[in-house]
């Protein structure tokens, strides 16, 4: 039996989604002695320096905070030698964890991934299971190696995937039920019942970062699939068109009934804008035009009105 008082813990985390682990950790019996995180940057249309939410919540509860640029730096990790972990618990950190980091605790370094590995490997697994229709997803804990997402796995947790759950909802579920797997990771390892599975390469895909171009609809595709991408990519970097040359953002989606050439507006009143795809049509809800903020469909179109037969976006 190990006592939790008794390890030596150094966190690794950046973004929102790391919180809940980290704050399960901090109201654990742990000796947390370093939080790691990425340097503050420019944030907002004023470009003000903001520090990440893991800094944030490390500094309420006095834990010496560290932001290397690199880690790979032999002075970081001399640094962190000193700090002597016994274990490492990382959790969206933005950095790959060299082969000199990942040997130094002698409980390894525990990786908190957004997906059942080995699905979606990667930096957004939460975006591509909804991109790709995923009917589940959830989180996974592994013993991190020199791979991506490669390592073993050691506790799983699932949760359905609502049909017009967004990927921002979704992060949110997720990240409580990060804490949870880790809090049950920690568990095993101190009752010494922690068991270490190898992952299947052949069962893996991988979830690239995504980028605003990702975004782009294409109205050839079935209206399932656009549905998909809208919510897979709300809030960022969000799912668009073309309309007389302007970028149409668009959110709130369902798939409906109805037929026409791919991209063009079906319908159009206070109950949503109707767009023929390839299959089928998707009924949008919500809409927002540069400069301007997402509009119901209702308020959208009594500044910009939508005649059936408008084409949007290219058609082949």
């Amino acid at each position: 039996m190990i006592k939790q008082q008794n390890i030596r813990t150094v966190f690794m985390g950046t973004p929102d989604f790391a919180l809940s682990t980290l704050q399960g950790l901090l109201d654990s019996d742990v000796n947390m002695v370093g939080v790691y995180t990425q340097p503050d940057r420019p944030k907002g249309r004023g470009k003000k320096m903001a520090a990440p939410p893991v800094k944030e919540l490390a500094l309420q509860h006095d834990i010496p905070v560290f932001q290397p640029q690199r880690l790979r730096n032999e002075e970081v990790v001399k640094q962190l030698r000193q700090l002597a972990p016994d274990l490492i618990v990382v959790v969206a950190y933005g950095q790959i964890l060299p082969q000199a980091v990942l040997d130094i605790p002698k409980y390894g370094c525990i990786n908190v991934h957004a997906s059942l590995l080995p699905r979606h490997r990667g930096a957004a697994p939460i975006n591509k299971a909804i991109i790709d229709g995923d009917s589940k997803t959830g989180v996974t804990t592994m013993m991190m190696d020199i791979g991506l997402d490669t390592g073993d796995i050691l506790v799983k947790r699932s949760l359905t995937i609502f049909p017009n759950e967004t990927a921002g909802q979704l992060h949110d579920r997720l990240a409580l039920l990060g804490q949870e797997a880790m809090d049950e990771t920690l568990a095993r390892l101190c009752a010494g019942t922690l068991v270490a599975e190898k992952q299947d390469d052949s069962l893996s895909t991988y979830a690239s970062m995504m980028k605003k171009e990702d975004g782009c609809i294409d109205w050839q595709q079935s209206a399932a699939q656009i549905h998909n991408l809208v919510r897979g990519l709300n809030p960022w970097p969000a799912a668009y068109t073309q309309l007389d040359g302007q970028t149409l953002k668009l959110a709130k989606t369902d798939c409906v009934a109805g037929q026409g050439p791919a991209g063009s507006v079906l319908q159009a009143d206070k109950d949503g804008v109707i767009i023929a795809c390839g299959e089928g049509a998707l009924r949008v809800g919500a809409l927002q035009l540069p400069g301007k903020k997402m509009l119901d469909a209702a308020d959208f179109l009594r500044g910009k009105a939508l005649e059936p037969g408008t084409q949007l976006g290219a058609t082949v």
